[in-house]
């Protein structure tokens, strides 16, 4: 009986600790250079920075930013190398991204919004 118990609790606390943040629909995001996708996980306003040129971009614009970074760089990969602890008010993460012939560091800062994690940020370096 201790057995059935000590499952049960188990699957529970399993459930309980999956992440809310929708990490695998971004690395296939970029892996697929599908900026939709990515945009489609943000805030209504993005903070965006690729490349060192910064702005503030509505969903439509941001996924024009990225859509065109894209073209220029496609991707052959994306994994994320650190993903930082869910708080009650966001989070953030560390990614390599890996086009044809540079590799560049993804920052995202995630905020929770109504109960959902949010991109807010959105940095695209040379590593």
């Amino acid at each position: 009986m201790s057995v059935v118990y000590s499952f049960l609790l188990g699957l529970i606390m399993s459930v309980h600790f999956q992440s809310d943040i929708p990490y695998s629909t971004i690395e296939n995001a970029f892996a697929t250079n599908d900026a939709k996708d990515i945009t489609a996980l943000g805030k209504e306003k993005i903070l965006i920075n690729v490349l060192g040129k910064e702005g503030v971009y509505s969903q439509s614009q941001a996924n024009l930013v990225l859509k065109d970074f894209f073209t220029k760089k496609p991707g052959t990969s994306f994994k994320f190398i650190f993903k930082g602890k869910e708080a009650s008010d966001g989070s953030f993460a560390i990614g390599t991204y890996q086009s044809k012939s540079e590799e560049f560091r993804v920052t995202i800062h995630f905020k929770k919004v109504s109960g959902d994690f949010l991109i807010e940020s959105l940095s695209i370096e040379k590593s």
